[in-house]
């Protein structure tokens, strides 16, 4: 995964919160009728074309996202979840953690767990040879979104790039558990129809004809 370059005020690139593109800005004053200058500017994207308003230093139109958009394959079921925290996070970072653990419970059910308790289904995962650094990172976002639902240790309202930062780590998630795996098995469902009786005999996963 690319890294990811968030709207941030008079940059000349970044990540187009319309068209999702790591693209040139071109940035206008906007100016009111008779009294000249305002604090409000624009920035459109040269991709699409699209603008996004700003006041002061801050985005207000679409609603300002300091964080990465959902993994392609994130599952449907998770993305109003992410899309909603995304919306708010500049806002409610507790808010937006706490949203974002919803979002990996309902992930859990898509990687075939019960979705009803994180943490057993992190444990089940773990006994199936889940890898200790996605583990690590279900972990974390277990914890951090424990922390937006029921305020411990961790104080998001003063340290919202610990809120930020669960976004890359769901997409992390997704990237290792999901897309990984599609792009393995369509590059191997092209193989010769030989090549893969042969592999199958190999392994023992067809009988002998």
């Amino acid at each position: 995964m690319s890294k990811y370059y968030p709207p941030t005020y008079e940059q000349e690139q970044f990540h187009c919160i319309h068209c999702g593109v790591y693209a040139k800005q071109e940035w206008h004053n906007l100016f009111i009728q008779h009294h000249g200058a305002s604090d409000f500017t624009s920035s459109r994207c040269t991709h699409c074309w699209e603008r996004c308003y700003w006041y002061q230093d801050r985005m207000i139109v679409p609603s300002e996202a300091p964080v990465p958009p959902p993994h392609v394959d994130l599952p449907e079921s998770c993305r109003s979840e992410y899309d909603e925290a995304r919306d708010i996070v500049a806002r409610s970072p507790r808010a937006a953690a706490a949203l974002l653990r919803l979002c990996v419970q309902k992930l859990m059910f898509e990687l075939g767990e019960k979705g009803k308790n994180i943490n057993d289904d992190i444990g089940a995962l773990v006994k199936k040879g889940l890898p200790v650094e996605v583990q690590q990172a279900l972990d974390y976002c277990r914890v951090i979104g424990n922390n937006g639902v029921h305020p411990g240790e961790i104080e998001l309202t003063d340290n919202p790039e610990i809120a930020h930062s669960i976004f890359e780590m769901i997409n992390f998630i997704v990237e290792d558990r999901i897309s990984r795996p599609n792009k393995v098995a369509a590059l191997y469902k092209i193989l010769p129809e030989g090549a893969l009786k042969a592999v199958a005999k190999r392994d023992g996963t067809q009988e002998n004809a």
